[in-house]
């Protein structure tokens, strides 16, 4: 991926006429910009920041608070709108921003708006800062370290290509395809990135440690809930461990 008109070992590639733009990038020039970028933006941090990030918080918890205040009046919109709301903004308008670093230089409140310390170290802190299918642990290896470091390529653990490769190469009726799309859509949490995520956590501990990965392990292998049901398993932890830290406790 840093060498788009040629291979590491010195080998031509063929670029698409789409893609010739590639072949004339000047990378080091590029990354030198997107540095110089960086670096001004960071300047331009400061508290305008912090009172947007606490704006986003209040109108989170105000949906969690009347969906939760209304899931008791039987199925109803306002419920699910509250509910689905809050949680879909308290993992990708709060946590990712926290977790990604956004506020570490500029919050005055360092042990909580810190990558480190947001929403892990404990369950009553995950519950308080970001309550969701996933561990935030687990989250914060797979897409800050594996998916961002490896973006679109086969390490990345989020390349919808390579996880939908299964969908796009059956050969049944496309009705079921539709069908595994859709079941895939209300069931993506907990069924491939809550297993998915404690993976890559497990992983990095491992490597951390020094711990050969378990043979007949592909880092690169999605797990999903479809690998505690097959004889392989997950080959670096069990449904039980998966239940007691990660999805348990959100049920």
């Amino acid at each position: 991926m840093c060498f788009p008109s040629k291979l590491k070992e010195g080998n031509l590639v063929e670029l698409k006429k789409e893609d010739e733009w590639i072949g004339e990038l000047d990378i080091a020039a590029f990354r030198e910009d997107i540095k110089k970028l960086g670096a001004e933006l960071e300047k331009n941090q400061g508290s305008d920041d912090v009172r947007h990030l606490h704006k986003m918080i209040m109108w989170s918890n105000l949906c969690g608070l009347v969906g939760f205040a209304t899931m008791g009046l039987s199925v109803n919109l306002l419920a699910i709108v509250g509910l689905s709301t809050f949680t879909f903004s308290r993992w990708t308008m709060i946590a990712h921003h926290i977790c990604h670093g956004g506020y570490d230089k500029v919050h005055p409140n360092k042990g909580r708006f810190n990558r480190f310390k947001f929403a892990v170290g404990s369950l009553w802190t995950r519950y308080m800062d970001w309550f969701d299918w996933m561990m935030p642990e687990a989250w914060n290896v797979e897409h800050n370290n594996r998916h961002h470091y490896n973006l679109s390529e086969k390490e990345d653990p989020d390349l919808v290509e390579e996880n939908s490769i299964g969908v796009r190469e059956y050969e049944g009726p496309v009705a079921l395809k539709y069908l595994n799309v859709f079941m895939a859509m209300c069931t993506w949490k907990w069924f491939y990135y809550a297993p998915n995520t404690y993976k890559e956590l497990k992983l990095a501990k491992m490597r951390r440690e020094g711990i050969p990965i378990p043979e007949g392990v592909n880092p690169a292998d999605a797990v999903t809930f479809k690998n505690f049901f097959s004889s392989k398993g997950t080959g670096c932890y069990s449904f039980w461990e998966l239940f007691s830290v990660a999805f348990g406790p959100y049920l």
